[in-house]
């Protein structure tokens, strides 16, 4: 049985770094609502209490039940989570002063607490809490402190029960990682035995027993994370699985043929379906983005449903569900509003009457890359930008064409290409360009024209939640965007998209 690390979420926008840091130590963890804790039993090794946009003194607060835990297991409240272990138990927790926000150093800290072991007295900590904790509980000592917050951390006598004012889980706590390891390795003994070459070996063996000699379907998309759960089932059932990757006339120039090429070099079983025309016939006229969505998602469940049907007693359909989309769905607030369609197959359970293989739903985006290194699957394909499910349809805001189509593939080749001949393209988490429905007045030669204007986008992020633009060199645009007006017939301008998100989102649709 895999140990672990539970991880109570209190609806904090770090609960998922948290988890991620306790990952990067080698150690499993899992995230759960505070109001639904799961099972306890001898694989949990220890609880981490996560931050909260409330505040302990709101009516409303969050209170987790903590009776089979606090005194039982080794339990680590970091914010929030710190707070509560004071307010509940007898301490007090008062508005601070001044909202405390941002860097700050460590004044004191107690050397001979385990949770601080090895750690800077002068380390630099991330704060962010509108309330401090003004007292403790008489059996409570302070094990660290800064100038402005004096119960910065403390430790509960006679019980492995920590608290962390600050964020021990964010880059600016430059010694976060250390009294995280402290508590989860030292205090609550994990063994760090949570690496991709045992997540392949233990998933491939539960892909066996459950799937036996069962035939599987997967919807392959070039993506990163289909093609690790391609190769792990592939590894698990062998001829059992058959892919199916369907050209839906929205993907990149050449894309279909070379990502088709990819996989029959990894000895996948994938069959290709050209569905350029039928998608393209289903979106004429259609300028809405949510309804493109649909109509893509529909037609693409209509294909897929189809080719499935050819092949005789199929009864799994895989998914490369990744772990935010379980959070996600079971989060403290529910599911959050939906800010666009998801891209995924949600109508084929259903429509297919199919049992559901989600065999990368324990990893983080990160850790498919990882897990992907350590099957060898080809860098090219794991260093793949995200593209967007409903491909290029969302990056031409208007109707969408055929000539339109073409337009936009050869303008994204121009750039996507560019970044990587310039050395540029691992530096970038996504990339891509959008067809604006505007015109502009421009000069060639000695005509005057009116042409495409055409929006290059470049964003740096970790996992697609925030994102900021990328400061690619002016010599790299300049470059770029000559080559695109030369080259491409039909575009006379290009501009470069420098919005955040948020305020922005990543795609302009």
């Amino acid at each position: 049985m895999q140990e672990k690390i539970v991880i109570l979420d209190f609806g904090s926008q770090y609960t998922q770094l948290i988890a991620r840091r306790v990952r990067e130590i080698n150690v499993y963890c899992e995230i759960h609502p505070y109001n639904k804790i799961p099972v306890l039993d001898e694989t949990v090794k220890g609880v981490i209490l996560s931050g909260s946009p409330f505040s302990v003194r709101d009516e409303l607060a969050p209170v987790p039940d903590l009776t089979n835990i606090k005194g039982k297991l080794p339990l680590l409240g970091v914010c929030y989570g710190a707070q509560f272990l004071s307010h509940h138990f007898g301490g007090e927790v008062l508005p601070s002063a001044t909202r405390e926000y941002g860097r700050a150093n460590l004044e004191y800290t107690d050397s001979s607490s385990l949770l601080l072991r090895g750690v800077d007295k002068h380390s630099q900590v991330w704060m962010s809490h509108g309330d401090t904790i003004a007292k403790i509980p008489d059996n409570y000592r302070i094990i660290a402190s800064t100038h402005d917050v004096q119960i910065g951390a403390y430790e509960i006598q006679g019980e492995t029960t920590f608290g962390l004012q600050f964020h021990p889980e964010v880059y600016h706590s430059t010694e976060g990682k250390k009294i995280l390891s402290n508590f989860v390795v030292d205090i609550c003994g994990c063994s760090q035995n949570w690496t991709p070459h045992s997540f392949i070996d233990t998933t491939v063996a539960e892909l066996k027993a459950k799937l036996g000699n069962d035939k599987v379907v997967l919807g392959l998309s070039g993506g990163v994370d289909s093609t690790v759960a391609g190769v792990l089932l592939h590894k698990a059932i062998g001829k059992n699985l058959t892919c199916i990757f369907v050209d839906n006339g929205l993907l990149r120039k050449n894309e279909f043929g070379n990502v088709l090429d990819s996989y029959k070099h990894m000895g996948l079983n994938v069959i290709g379906v050209d569905a350029k025309n039928l998608f393209l016939d289903k979106l004429t006229g259609v300028k809405d983005p949510e309804k493109k969505r649909k109509i893509i998602g529909s037609a693409f469940i209509d294909v897929f449903d189809a080719e499935a049907h050819k092949i005789k007693d199929v009864k799994w359909l895989a998914q490369g569900t990744i772990y935010p989309d379980v959070i996600e769905s079971v989060s403290v607030n529910g599911p959050s509003a939906t800010i666009k369609s998801h891209h995924n197959v949600g109508g084929l359970p259903e429509k297919m009457n199919l049992k559901i293989v989600e065999p990368l739903n324990l990893l983080f985006k990160d850790e498919v890359r990882r897990v992907g290194r350590s099957l060898h699957i080809d860098e090219a394909l794991l260093g793949r930008h995200p593209f967007p499910g409903p491909g290029l349809a969302i990056r031409i805001l208007s109707d969408i064409t055929a000539e339109k189509v073409t337009l936009l593939q050869e303008v994204d080749h121009i750039f996507i290409e560019g970044l990587k001949n310039s050395g540029l393209y691992d530096s970038v988490w996504q990339a891509g360009v959008m067809l604006l429905p505007v015109q502009s007045v421009g000069v060639m030669g000695d005509e005057r024209t009116y042409e495409s204007v055409v929006a290059l986008r470049a964003v740096a992020s970790t996992d697609g939640m925030t994102a900021d633009w990328v400061h690619l060199p002016y010599e790299f645009l300049a470059k770029i965007s000559n080559e695109i007006i030369n080259k491409v017939k039909g575009v006379n301008r290009v501009v470069y998209d420098i919005s955040s998100k948020p305020p922005a989102t990543i795609e302009w649709e």
